[in-house]
């Protein structure tokens, strides 16, 4: 999680937060001084409840949304009720074993991306993401050309734990089939057992070198795989999985147009949420991003509950929940966490 907000206040406006901010979660209206007041636990009367409500609004606890006389939490409040006051839930067998067998280890990388992204929309009813496992340091064991009609060549990458990856290039002219198979063989004794990292940078070195120097089938073979190699750094909406995006129209807290319209440029240009995850990977299980935490506007009225996932102890990537910061985090909290823990097993079962 983010840094924990330093805010020293009595226990009685602690006590009043919480209770006020359950409550918002749970009914999603502004709550009043009167309704706080009859609350189990609360034994001082509407009047003195509403002071301890001021002074939280002071601290910039709590905002009016209108002329309303309750209140609903900031983004502050949010970030000190999470860090300090949240109850998280444990996550009932049933549903962790419904998860567990929904990630079957017999799934390609993608379709356990994609359980896991649709899994954690559904269970949540926001908007689920993972992106997609990160493969620089798996070895190079096989390229091959195909040749297509209309000027394409379909790359066939081969890596070392058998996963396949194709990529269709578009070339100048039509090649035969044999012409392929020796620039797959030139490419194969100068590559093979390689990183596509290692791959890559050894491709643009040459790249930078004079085509003077180099034959035609040389020079071919070099611009041909580096556009190969190079799209294996994966566009920018092949990168992260996302599910249910649609869900977030359901929340009466992002239900302005122009919000809503925000969220869903980001979510479909994905650039800007995929960064954000990425700002994840380094993080010590579960993070969560509040408003504006994240540094995206679009993002302001949301929150990010992510956390990596990994095999053999290496992390490949993130997956998380995007939703209204009017979430329940005590549910969230837990599936995200079990979500990264099962996903991991899952590929590592396939190792």
């Amino acid at each position: 999680m983010t840094a924990k907000m330093d805010i020293e206040f009595s226990e009685r406006e602690q006590r009043i937060l919480k209770l006020l901010v359950d409550h918002y979660i749970t009914d999603g209206q502004p709550v009043g001084s009167r309704t706080l007041s009859r609350m189990p636990g609360i034994d001082i009367s509407a009047a003195s409840v509403r002071n301890v409500m001021g002074d939280l609004e002071q601290m910039g606890l709590l905002k009016s949304p209108h002329t309303s006389a309750g209140r609903i939490p900031t983004s502050k409040a949010w970030r000190v009720f999470v860090d300090t006051m949240l109850e998280v839930r444990q996550l009932d067998d049933k549903t962790i074993s419904d998860f567990r067998t929904a990630l079957d280890p017999k799934l390609t990388e993608q379709g356990l991306v994609k359980t896991a992204s649709s899994y954690l929309s559904g269970f949540t009813r926001m908007a689920g993401m993972v992106t997609v496992p990160k493969h620089e340091g798996k070895a190079l064991q096989q390229v091959e050309f195909l040749p297509l009609s209309d000027k394409r060549i379909l790359a066939i990458l081969i890596m070392s734990d058998s996963e396949v990856q194709n990529r269709i290039i578009h070339v100048d002219r039509d090649y035969q089939k044999d012409e392929l198979e020796s620039f797959s063989r030139q490419l194969n004794a100068e590559y093979l057992g390689k990183s596509l990292q290692e791959v890559r940078d050894l491709i643009r070195a040459e790249l930078q070198h004079s085509r003077d120097a180099m034959s035609k089938s040389m020079q071919f073979m070099i611009d041909v795989a580096g556009e190969v190699f190079d799209s294996t750094d994966q566009k920018q909406d092949e990168n992260m999985i996302v599910a249910g995006e649609t869900n977030l129209m359901r929340h009466a807290d992002l239900s302005n147009m122009e919000t809503l319209k925000e969220l869903f440029d980001a979510f479909h240009s994905k650039r800007d949420i995929y960064h954000l995850m990425e700002q994840c990977l380094s993080a010590d299980g579960v993070q969560i991003f509040i408003g504006r935490e994240s540094g995206y506007d679009a993002l302001g009225e949301c929150s990010l509950v992510s956390a990596p996932y990994e095999t053999d102890g290496k992390v490949l990537g993130v997956l998380g929940v995007v939703g209204p910061k009017r979430m329940a985090y005590d549910q969230v909290i837990p599936v995200v966490d079990i979500a990264s823990k099962l996903l991991s097993a899952a590929l590592n079962s396939r190792i």
